[in-house]
């Protein structure tokens, strides 16, 4: 569970320490694919809290969430339609659930570490 945690840091501290521009072109299909890639990431988490994550699924899925919302965003081009506002939407909504799910179960893992130390306070 620290390893994406831990590269997702890495990214940021690489990405503020850079001076990349995006062109405007281009700043659809960005903000699309951060949104899949942090998708994918607090997915990863949640698997991992719930002991179902698989390396391949998690690696697979931020593929081809990230090739996905890429091509609707370059479909919605050519045809002159934001439909990269749909995957934004998606993406956005599980983004919020899978972020719900991990607060509940961190705080149900919190609720059990507190249980099993008054247990053993009891105990002694």
């Amino acid at each position: 569970m620290w390893l994406p945690a831990l590269f997702l840091i890495i990214g940021l501290i690489l990405g503020f320490m850079t001076n990349v521009s995006i062109p405007q072109a281009y700043s659809n299909y960005l903000s699309i694919a951060v949104l899949a890639a942090l998708d994918t990431l607090f997915g990863g988490i949640r698997a991992q809290l719930d002991r179902k994550f698989d390396q391949q699924v998690f690696i697979t899925g931020f593929f081809f969430n990230v090739s996905l919302a890429a091509f609707l965003a370059f479909i919605g081009v050519q045809l002159g339609i934001d439909l990269y506002l749909a995957a934004i939407f998606a993406f956005g909504v599980r983004l919020f659930q899978n972020l719900a799910i991990i607060r509940r179960l961190l705080l149900n893992k919190y609720d059990e570490y507190k249980q099993q130390k008054k247990h053993a306070k009891e105990k002694e």
